[in-house]
């Protein structure tokens, strides 16, 4: 029996399994694309030191609900005129293929829009980019060929600029559900804001409702550095495509040039475990010296892979977020030290911990996930985070359920372990778990010292309440026994505050003049 292969194009596949990228049905597929829309664009303005500004509109057909128009504008860096289309409109073309922490990976996900536009609504994508220092603004109308993998263009247009505006404007009509969708597209825009404090993101609804998320502070996360790969995390297919790519003369220079943490030590003696000689051209490696020589550089202790990559958001704009969203009544947020996962990508865990306050009690923690600063709504029980959770013993923190708890996580790295390509759960690697672990551990000891305060706080009150409450008996009693002219309860209750105040101090102290307050209310008669 015949067998007929027929290669097919990343279009055309995206087309087939719309329900790996997130599009499987049209309330995820709603949902999904303002993720995308919104993530490129947080990258296209804090990647490069500029406070986001975000507006994210929805608008349904007026004939038919289950069309919507998504338009998402931001005030990035901009996409130069000749590269529009390809950057939005031809799959795998990114500028994220850098080893540096992004948002974006697989250069799929603007473009996976495009095609679940073409697929569900036949309407072609537009956009409109102003580069920074351009004066003039660009219109790209265009969809993908599926046939052939190129943007298909259907008008150009540029004109000049009436405003300072830079940035990119795209807008996307596609079949969607916004009844279904709306509950997770608004968390999702809440859990936005918690982790970037720094942007300003307004999202409109079909119906006009505004949800404005306002810039809380100025301060950005450190943005992160490109940097070459390392050697450990390197698998076969990637050394051969580098080997090929390479301009090096030697072997040699080739490691050293193209690796972080190698030097010609460490070159020489990767080369001399790999049974190789330093001075051969690179592209006359035979298949078997490749094979020696990934199996040496994965084997070889080199030094942990530079953080300069990952970009935490830090424990500073965790609290700034979670007080502004969730007004809780008391935060804290912890950064781990970087670590390596899979042989030699870094990555960074951090974990915050909000409690009471606005926050309702439930029988378990509310779990907010990111991964490089992507706030992860879908797949929840699939994530290590839920893993590291279902296991933590709360009790031990003195944080008895019900209870207002909030848990956040966030791992960042140049290379996120991602369960499948939607980009919702992180797979469990024994190092990120162990992490998470830890950085909870540390922020529920902050918890539990809180609570024990808390505790001890009411205590006091308390106890401090039901002396003072009998402080204006007391007071009456003693004036009319002595019965003296000039002795009248409120000058002996002054005198009976006094004598307590000098005993006390601190807390105790703080305590006591918050209910002698109270005593104002008591009528003493004389």
């Amino acid at each position: 029996m015949d067998h007929e292969l027929k290669q097919i194009t990343v279009a055309e596949f995206l087309y087939k399994e719309k329900q790996l990228w997130g599009f499987e049905n049209p309330a995820r597929a709603l949902y999904q694309t303002i993720r995308e829309y919104v993530e490129n664009a947080l990258d296209a303005t804090d990647l490069y030191g500029i406070l986001p500004n975000v507006t994210v509109i929805i608008e349904q057909d007026e004939k038919d609900k289950s069309i919507c128009t998504v338009t998402v504008e931001d005030n990035g860096i901009g996409i130069p005129p000749q590269k529009i289309a390809e950057a939005l409109g031809k799959p795998l073309v990114t500028s994220k293929f850098k080893i540096r922490q992004s948002r974006g990976q697989f250069g799929l996900g603007a473009k996976a829009v495009t095609v679940y536009a073409l697929s569900t609504t036949g309407s072609p994508i537009e956009a409109y980019s102003s580069p920074l220092d351009s004066e003039r603004v660009y219109y790209v109308k265009f969809s993908i060929d599926l046939s052939t993998n190129e943007p298909a263009i259907y008008a150009l247009g540029s004109w000049r600029k009436s405003t300072k505006w830079h940035g990119t404007r795209i807008r996307a009509r596609i079949r969607c559900n916004w009844s279904y969708a709306r509950s997770r597209i608004l968390k999702y825009f809440e859990m936005l804001a918690i982790v970037t404090p720094y942007a300003d993101i307004v999202f409109i609804e079909p119906d006009g409702t505004i949800h404005h998320y306002p810039r809380i502070v100025e301060k950005m996360p450190r943005p992160p550095k490109e940097v070459k790969p390392h050697p450990a995390s390197l698998e076969k297919g990637e050394l051969q495509m580098l080997l090929k790519r390479t301009t090096a003369r030697t072997i040699k220079e080739f490691l050293i040039s193209t690796f972080q943490r190698v030097g010609e030590k460490s070159a020489l003696n990767v080369l001399k475990l790999a049974g190789i000689d330093p001075s051969k051209p690179p592209q006359s490696l035979t298949d078997e010296e490749i094979e020696r020589l990934h199996k040496a550089l994965r084997s070889y202790k080199f030094p942990a892979p530079s953080s300069e990559a990952l970009a935490p958001i830090g424990a500073e704009l965790i609290e700034a977020g979670l007080k502004a969203i969730l007004k809780p009544e008391f935060v804290v947020a912890v950064t781990r030290k970087p670590r390596m996962h899979s042989g030699g990508h870094p990555f960074i865990v951090e974990v915050g911990i909000a409690y009471g306050g606005a926050i309702e009690p439930r029988e378990q923690p509310l779990l907010l996930r990111y991964a490089n600063r992507i706030p992860l709504i879908y797949d929840e029980k699939a994530d290590v985070a839920w893993k590291v959770l279902e296991e933590f013993n709360w009790k031990h923190y003195g944080v008895n359920f019900p209870a207002p708890l909030v848990v956040l996580t966030h791992i960042c790295s140049t290379k996120i372990p991602w369960k499948v390509g939607s980009k919702e759960a992180v797979a469990e690697r024994e190092e990120i778990k162990e992490e998470l672990h830890l950085a909870l551990q540390e922020a529920a000891r902050k918890l539990r010292h809180y609570l024990i305060e808390k505790r001890r706080e009411e205590e006091l009150r308390e106890k401090i309440s039901t002396f003072l409450r009998y402080i204006p008996e007391v007071a009456q009693s003693i004036a009319t026994i002595l019965g003296e002219d000039g002795v009248t309860p409120d000058k002996v209750q002054r005198l009976l505050l006094d004598t307590l105040r000098r005993r006390m101090k601190g807390k105790e102290l703080q305590v006591f003049e918050q209910q002698v307050k109270n005593l104002s209310k008591v009528k003493i008669e004389a």
